[in-house]
């Protein structure tokens, strides 16, 4: 009796932590999705492993700041989901003047050649390869922007 105990109770475990990463993790097609987007329309400007363009925090010979990187060590994660969008579908100089901001930004629109689904997978890749502290921030960030 003790053996198909533990069994049951290995398979119950096994059970939880399926559904625990289910819920918590970013569904695998989406990040796949995410990737394939990424690679083809973000990699040529901010590296194919997030990584940005070198010396990304200082202004280039046109006084726009190179791409910066998507992973933890650029601010990508500083911002909330609604910011995102708006900077990937308007491109940054549009989306930032909606936000009251005046800034030369390089960074393209691309509101008319991915729809929000495919925005949403790339972001949810992008997150899917930062820490679990990046990731908790920008979802406190994301959450406070819809209160």
């Amino acid at each position: 009796m003790r053996p198909l105990l533990l069994i049951s109770g290995a398979a119950a475990l096994m059970g939880a932590i399926w559904a625990a990463a289910y819920l918590f993790a970013p569904p695998d097609a989406a990040v796949s999705r995410g990737h394939v987007l990424y690679d083809a329309h973000c990699a040529s400007c901010h590296g194919r492993n997030l990584e940005g363009q070198p010396d990304w925090q200082s202004p280039d010979a046109d006084g726009r700041l190179p791409a910066p990187p998507h992973d933890a060590t650029g601010h990508t994660w500083h911002h909330s989901d609604a910011d995102l969008i708006a900077y990937i579908t308007l491109g940054g100089e549009e989306a930032l003047a909606q936000m009251g901001v005046d800034f030369d930004s390089g960074m393209p629109g691309f509101g008319e050649i991915l729809t929000l689904d495919d925005v949403d997978d790339i972001l949810t890749y992008i997150k899917s390869r930062w820490p679990e502290r990046e990731r908790a921030v920008q979802a406190e960030r994301s959450r406070a922007d819809t209160q």
